[in-house]
Order: structure tokens, then C-alpha cells, then sequence
């Protein structure tokens, strides 16, 4: 039967953990797929925010939510902008600070055959927007981020995330790995959960 993929897995952990009515962002929108498991996930009462630089991924992300809304109508209301992941804090509304149900990273490149590889999420940034991910979280919320060390510069900043979360403060997170030992430049999930009784 095998294990779950790292996307499925990512899935699992959210949806176990992210209600109706929840607020969402995917931090790294690429071609909307998880933008849109997120609004499916919240429905008609939720709220999503989706962050990436590039418009062609705004786009096809867009037209992907358009879609869906055709046979999916409850889904929640989507906000997509051509902004990085590391200027959410400021780009949300105020009120959505300490109440945030589950932040996506799906980290890398675009996946889309005409895109460029090149393009790629870069470790600095990355970090700011974890950083920001735990302090917009609510307690028992969720971050998770797929990480793609087989590409390259995509080790580098699987290390730095994988870093970062083993030095963020038990009092304040926990955070888990999922991944395949025997292959080390095979895709891997790296998730936190914010503790409940912590400050928003």
C-alpha cells in the first residue's frame, strides 16, 4: 500500500486540525492546488489568503478556484496576491493575527511546464514568513511545509528550515518530520503545531 505522500500527509495533518469557518493562508500559492484544498477545507465561512510572486502562478491558480467553484460552491473567500510570503503579517487584515487556523509552504519552484526553475523560494525569506506563520497562528494551529532538498538550492533551504523549526521554543510549538530515510533528496513534510494556553 506504501506510505502517504508529502502532500497527502500535509493534507491529513491540516484537516484533522482546521474547522469550518477557519481562517487559512497558503504562503506559497504555485498553482493553486493547495489554495484550494484550504478554501474546500473552510468553506463558505472561511476566509483564504494566498501569497506568491510570480502572476502567472496568481493566474493559473485563479482560473483553478474559478473551476471549482462551478461544482463546489461552498468554498471560502480567496484573497490572492502577487506579494511574498515573508510580507504576510502586514498584508492580512489586523484581525487576523493569533487567529489563523493552518499555513501551507510548498516550497521550490513552480510547477508548471512553461515556467522558469530558476525561480525559486529563497531560505531568508522563507524564514521571515515561518517566523511570521507562528505569531499570526492561533493556539492548536498548524504550519506545514513541503520541502524539496532534490533541487538546486532546495537543499539549502530544507536545511534552514529544518533548522529554524528545531529551534523554535516547545513552550511555543512542537513540530515533526515526515520523510524517507533511504533517499535524501526525496520530498519531506516538516510541520508545527502551535501549543494551546500560548498567547496569541
Amino acid at each position: 500500500m506504501g506510505f502517504m505522500s508529502v502532500l497527502s500527509f500535509a493534507h491529513k495533518l491540516i484537516s484533522e486540525r482546521l474547522t469550518l469557518g477557519d481562517r487559512a493562508i497558503d504562503a506559497t500559492v504555485g498553482t493553486g492546488a493547495d489554495t484550494l484544498f484550504l478554501a474546500k477545507t473552510t468553506g463558505t465561512r472561511g476566509e483564504v489568503y494566498g501569497f506568491d510572486i510570480q502572476s502567472a502562478a496568481l493566474k493559473l491558480a485563479g482560473e483553478r478556484l474559478r473551476n471549482a467553484r462551478e461544482e463546489t460552491p461552498s468554498l471560502s473567500a480567496v484573497t490572492l496576491l502577487e506579494r511574498s510570503h515573508a510580507e504576510m503579517a502586514e498584508a492580512v487584515p489586523a484581525i487576523w493575527h493569533g487567529t489563523v487556523g493552518a499555513i501551507m509552504f510548498n516550497l521550490g519552484y513552480l510547477p508548471s511546464g512553461d515556467a522558469d526553475k530558476n525561480i525559486i523560494t529563497q531560505p531568508d525569506s522563507t524564514i521571515a514568513a515561518l517566523e511570521a506563520s507562528l505569531q499570526l497562528l492561533r493556539p492548536g494551529g498548524i504550519i506545514t511545509a513541503v520541502l524539496y532538498p532534490g533541487h538546486e538550492g532546495g537543499d539549502l533551504e530544507a536545511a534552514a528550515v529544518q533548522s529554524w523549526a528545531a529551534a523554535v521554543s516547545p513552550q511555543l510549538a512542537q513540530s515533526i518530520v515526515y520523510r524517507q530515510l533511504q533517499r535524501n533528496d526525496a520530498p519531506y513534510v516538516i510541520a508545527l503545531e502551535k501549543k494551546k494556553g500560548t498567547p496569541s
